[in-house]
């Protein structure tokens, strides 16, 4: 039981979320170390699933959606997992932690915490000084790192590679902070402003680790030094490979299983089912592309289905105090990857095998 994404799922099973599958429980853990790390307990839990949600948005259109069993690819030595996807896993999952532990820090949920006013005073740039509240990252920092780095024992190389992903996402966090000011002077003349930092948005961190995500590196590793486990040859060549990796980069081990086809063991649905979007307003090139990506590159035929919505319309309000609506059901029409018969596969088995020469 070695990963980070393991005590998460553990928390969030003793909260009661979709995850509560986990084989044990995190009182496991709290109750070896400072009664206080319960405050936080349902904290972590809810930067863990805030995490997850957003692995979900990021990757709603690719062939990878982010599973639930993507917490669990590394709760089992057998399927212990360091690829890509995996490394963005550990990131978004420990950035949701701290996220969450600083935002309710500022929120006063914590007596042990409160603002950061370590830099309240100096002069920050011309016209503006530090002052006001900044969200305390360095309090979110430490106490997610004793949660999701917490059963990461091994010193083997999946282990580094995990350690090191948590702490991008972390980074993360950090990196995408914005200042905020408020200006003084005689009849709004903002002759000087006072500036503290404050957490962005969520949703630009996921942002932030989705290209990060795009640009992951791959560790090329000597497989015979891997092989000697926790040996000084095996930690040597790790210490050689990490050397040259920067602190906020992704890194993984493994290259991606073909995520178009299903591998039950891996917890890989493939995209058989899938709905993939044709039409609509505001769709980016992306998701435009999302039936040629899912559907046809993956061998399947895109499907029409239309399906009864029912909407509240025509709402009206009532006095007092009631707003009335009433029923409309509108016809919609959604696309999904479809099997195509028999013969159309293998014509398009024989057209990529000619391609390919």
């Amino acid at each position: 039981m070695s990963s980070s994404t393991f005590l998460i799922l553990s928390i969030m099973g003793i909260c009661g979320s979709v995850f509560d599958a986990a084989a044990w429980s995190v009182n496991n853990f709290l109750m070896t170390g400072p009664k206080a790390y319960l405050t936080y307990s349902s904290s972590v839990a809810a930067g863990a699933q805030s995490g997850m949600e957003e692995c979900k948005f990021q990757f709603g259109w690719e062939r990878w959606n982010c599973p639930e069993s993507a917490l669990q690819l590394s709760t089992h030595n057998r399927l212990r997992s360091a690829t890509r996807e995996t490394s963005f896993v550990h990131a978004i999952s420990s950035a949701g932690v701290m996220y969450t532990l600083t935002r309710n820090c500022s929120m006063g949920d914590f007596e042990s915490c409160g603002c950061d006013d370590s830099r309240n005073g100096r002069v920050g740039g011309r016209g503006w000084v530090w002052g006001g509240c900044s969200d305390n990252v360095e309090f979110g920092e430490r106490i997610s790192k004793l949660f999701v780095d917490a059963l990461e024992t091994g010193h083997d190389t999946r282990a580094l590679i995990n350690l090191h992903n948590n702490e991008v996402g972390r980074l993360a966090v950090k990196a995408t902070m914005k200042r905020t000011c408020k200006c003084h002077g005689v009849s709004g003349s903002c002759s000087i402003q006072t500036c503290w930092l404050q957490l962005a948005e969520f949703r630009e961190i996921g942002n932030y680790l989705k290209m990060k995500y795009d640009q992951a590196h791959k560790l090329e590793m000597d497989k015979r030094r891997m092989r000697a486990g926790n040996s000084a040859d095996s930690r040597g060549a790790t210490a050689e490979t990490f050397h040259h990796v920067h602190a906020t980069e992704l890194v993984f081990l493994e290259d991606s299983p073909d995520y178009c086809t299903r591998n039950a063991s891996l917890g890989h649905h493939g995209t058989e089912g899938r709905e993939c979007l044709q039409t609509g307003k505001n769709l980016s090139q992306w998701e435009k592309r999302s039936c040629r990506r899912l559907c046809t590159e993956c061998g399947l035929k895109v499907e029409e289905r239309r399906t009864e919505v029912v909407t509240s319309c025509n709402c009206k309000f009532h006095w007092c105090c009631t707003v009335r609506c009433e029923q409309c059901r509108q016809l919609v029409a959604k696309h999904y990857c479809a099997r195509r018969d028999a013969a159309a596969t293998n014509h398009i088995k024989r057209r990529n095998k000619g391609h390919k020469r």
